[in-house]
């Protein structure tokens, strides 16, 4: 009994995470595997369930153990995933989906079958159009605007190593949904 890891990823404002409410709204039995972050947590944001928030001596400890699946930096806090919480229901048979950086997607491909993950890659066209989408979400600073454009150009560069691509441009949010729910429809029906 195999399950799915589908890893999503792609620039920011390509719409992941307007996708991955979609589907986690459809199938509620998909995991969502919860992120360790060292960042401060929001107001509206309820411990253990999409974060868990520890400071960064514990999470260095962890990362020196080995529990994470993947970790990253961002902005000057890290991020990751521990092994367990993927490794024991892909076992199970179940079906997973996150959403990853680069370098979270090398590490989780290096440590998990092949046969079972599945990078979804979020395309949303070119640098401007996702600028546009950015600047009209909140206020931003030209320098973060610099950061993000630079992140932009590192994940497309993953766009051709991704097992799946779906297309996000402008006015195709519904096409996105629906073929990302399909995806994780046909990985339940075959688990």
């Amino acid at each position: 009994m195999n399950g799915t890891f589908f890893i999503v990823m792609g620039p920011t404002g390509s719409g992941k995470s307007t996708l991955m409410k979609h589907v986690i709204a459809q199938f509620p039995d998909v995991l969502v595997p919860p992120s360790f972050t060292t960042r401060d947590r929001r107001p509206s944001e309820i411990e253990n369930s999409h974060y868990t928030f520890v400071d960064k001596n514990t999470f260095t400890a962890m990362v020196e153990k080995g529990e994470f699946l993947e970790w990253a930096e961002f902005s000057g806090n890290f991020y990751g995933t521990l092994k367990e919480t993927v490794i024991v229901p892909l076992a199970e048979g179940k079906v997973l989906f996150t959403e990853m950086e680069v370098q979270g997607v090398r590490q989780a491909r290096a440590l998990l079958p092949a046969e079972q993950v599945k990078v979804v890659f979020i395309d949303a066209g070119p640098w401007e159009e996702l600028e546009a989408r950015i600047r009209a979400r909140a206020p931003i600073t030209d320098e973060e605007i610099a950061k993000r454009k630079q992140r932009y150009e590192d994940e497309m560069t993953y766009k051709d190593e991704a097992d799946i691509v779906i297309s996000n441009h402008s006015g195709e949010i519904e096409t996105a949904k629906e073929t990302f729910a399909n995806l994780i429809r046909d990985a339940i029906h075959a688990s």
